[in-house]
């Protein structure tokens, strides 16, 4: 498929004059990482772990602002935590919280942001199915991510990371695969 213009460029084209099309971009990416910290301090209880909605968040970045702004958006709100701002669940912020048993989950999301922003940019963000599918494999990312680095660089093994890593996650990723699934091809409707 040719890419497409994702849904950020659809509400809100660039003018094509660079000094707007920057200014829109660091809009949009301010935005979404201010976006990502709120989502980041709702956390959601379940039977066995808390959820925030951050990966949905990312997943929705990603898909409304395609790879190369949604990618970039991530990355800033990783910087900004990195520079010791409270942006990360918690409210934490700070190089230890990049390098502690979060860290595989957080720079997943860059790589999950970049897959999701590129199906995008070739139309599945235009429908449901091929969007949950899309969302699918962000989370997978994510998720694969953080049971890699709890597995072995925080050295939990495969097994314990895969129970308290991404097992009592699953149930959720669902249900966010179908929120942002749903609410991304509505917007197009909006638009």
């Amino acid at each position: 498929m040719d890419a497409q213009s994702p849904l950020a460029g659809v509400l809100w084209p660039p003018n094509g004059k660079p000094v707007s099309v920057l200014l829109r971009a660091a809009i949009l990416a301010v935005a979404g990482a201010v976006l990502l910290t709120v989502s980041a301090k709702v956390n959601l209880q379940l039977p066995f772990v808390p959820m925030t909605l951050q990966t949905l968040v990312v997943l929705m970045i990603g898909a409304a602002y395609g790879w190369r702004l949604g990618t970039a958006t991530v990355a800033l709100y990783l910087l900004l935590g990195a520079c010791g701002l409270p942006v990360f669940a918690g409210p934490t912020g700070g190089l230890k919280v990049l390098l502690g048993a979060t860290a595989g989950f957080l720079f997943g999301f860059v790589v999950a942001a970049f897959i999701t922003g590129w199906l995008a940019e070739r139309g599945w963000d235009r429908s449901v199915g091929w969007l949950f599918l899309g969302m699918g494999f962000g989370h997978f990312i994510i998720l694969s991510m953080g049971w890699a680095w709890l597995s072995f660089g925080v050295g939990l093994g495969v097994g314990k990371a895969l129970i308290v890593g991404v097992t009592p996650f699953l149930a959720g990723a669902l249900l966010k695969n179908a929120i942002g699934a749903l609410l991304i091809p509505l917007a197009y409707g909006a638009g």
